[in-house]
């Protein structure tokens, strides 16, 4: 008896199926870019907002899209999020990159204080989160005050000239010097307030410069007023924490907080400068939180 033998076609494996990806997908993922590109819009208060970031979250061929949008406006995306919204911030080459000259003349302050400008910046973001668990910590709030941070900075000011007495170097250098020690040592030979005839603080002061940064990072926003208390009280926002997370490991930041006069308790960062720290040594080359 002989067996009888059925020959088949092999089978063919099914082809992807590739999303077809339509004029009107683009329009939203550019949509909800420039929805990332609102600071103060918060997706709770907005339903157009809220779906897109639902279909971030579930449509993974559309979250690739919109990142892609957000990549070739020069965007880096930090985070797509209810609580954040969609979280991005400017690449150096972007064309919505905050430059230093374009910061001072949109707050109108002399672009020859730009170290000072810098400096204020990068003293509020120390002040506001000055442990990595504060910047791990999705729930964490920071809280600062004008006059908090102005006195934070005199006291690095004092820890730098300290160390440069005990080691026989120059502490005056020349004001137009660049790099970050020299801003230090302009910050604390300014007033620290001054008054204009209405009891006005000064906008060149320090504390005048640390109001500026306040009112651009709210205008941006990446912190809220909260009161009028002690030059102005703020509190941290989730987007400041994910651009502060995201320049975390800059030289500038390491040097600023590896001064020791951030004190630390509970977890709440204070407002006064800390005293008895130790010293540690400084960052080379540390630069500044904004694009050159």
């Amino acid at each position: 008896m002989s067996e009888t033998v059925e020959w088949s076609e092999p089978e063919v494996a099914a082809a992807p199926v590739t999303a077809v990806i339509t004029p009107a997908d683009a329009a939203d993922a550019a949509r909800l870019v420039a929805f990332g590109l609102q600071p103060k819009l918060q997706p709770a208060r907005d339903q157009e907002y809220a779906e897109l970031l639902r279909r971030y979250r579930e449509d993974s061929p559309f979250a690739r899209l919109a990142d892609a949008v957000a990549a070739g406006l020069g965007l880096v995306v930090l985070e797509v999020s209810p609580r954040a919204g969609m979280a991005v911030t400017a690449a150096e080459d972007s064309v919505f990159a905050v430059r230093m000259g374009d910061y001072a003349r949109r707050t109108a302050a002399d672009s020859g204080d730009r170290f000072l400008h810098g400096l204020a910046h990068l003293a509020v973001a120390a002040m506001a989160f000055p442990r990595p668990e504060d910047l791990a910590d999705d729930g964490y709030i920071g809280r600062v005050t004008v006059n908090g941070v102005d006195a934070f900075v005199r006291q690095a000011c004092r820890r730098l000239e300290e160390r440069a007495d005990e080691q026989g170097m120059n502490t005056d250098p020349a004001t137009d010097a660049p790099g970050l020690e020299a801003a230090w040592r302009i910050w604390v030979r300014r007033s620290a307030t001054g008054a204009t005839k209405d009891a006005r603080r000064l906008a060149g002061s320090t504390t005048g410069i640390v109001g500026k940064a306040a009112a651009f990072l709210t205008d941006s926003g990446f912190l809220q007023r909260t009161g009028d208390d002690s030059g102005g009280t703020y509190r941290t926002t989730a987007r400041y924490q994910l651009q502060v997370r995201d320049m975390a490991g800059s030289a500038a930041m390491a040097e600023l907080l590896e001064l020791g006069v951030v004190p630390v308790t509970d977890g709440t960062a204070t407002l006064m400068p800390a005293e008895d720290t130790e010293d540690l040594e400084l960052v080379a080359d540390a630069g500044l939180p904004f694009h050159s």
